[in-house]
């Protein structure tokens, strides 16, 4: 994306403009990585244009990952759900948030609607992200990946 045409039609060129994150629900091994957020700005309209990300969903400042994990359904896997959030620093009111936000919100968002129609047999509402996370087949690492990558574009604002 660097040194292509803004996409606001001015015709100026984007130049690397990453902003700094304190990203939350961060094991300290990968802090470093995650300190930043990846964007672009015009050099003529001054207007920034940030990529989908896999490491923060919008403007959230815990990590993705965190966001899918922990909100999970304690009776699902109670004590390891318990015990990575507590290691993380994650409070229970925010995981429970997110669990609301699974529940409520994403299954009105834009990406949501247009794509719940392909996985088949249909995933359940009322046990997200569970029911979406087994979607996503291969190793845990790129089963995580494939989800997060699906959920990027809720990383940047429509």
């Amino acid at each position: 994306m660097h040194g292509t045409a803004c996409p606001l039609c001015c015709a100026g060129v984007l130049h690397r403009a990453n902003y700094p994150r304190k990203p939350k629900a961060c094991p300290s091994e990968v802090l470093h990585d995650y300190q930043s957020r990846w964007s672009f700005c015009c050099h003529l309209c001054r207007r920034r244009t940030t990529p989908m990300s896999v490491r923060f969903l919008g403007r959230r400042v815990y990590v993705a990952l965190a966001v899918v994990v922990l909100a999970v359904k304690r009776n699902k896997i109670n004590a390891a759900i318990t015990a990575v959030a507590e290691t993380l620093g994650v409070p229970e009111r925010t995981v429970a948030r997110w669990r609301q936000w699974w529940l409520q919100h994403f299954a009105c968002t834009a990406l949501w609607q247009e794509m719940n129609a392909r996985f088949m047999p249909p995933v359940q509402i009322v046990d997200l992200p569970l029911s979406l996370i087994g979607r996503f087949t291969g190793a845990p690492q790129e089963a995580m990946l494939r989800l997060l990558s699906f959920l990027s574009p809720l990383s940047v604002p429509t």
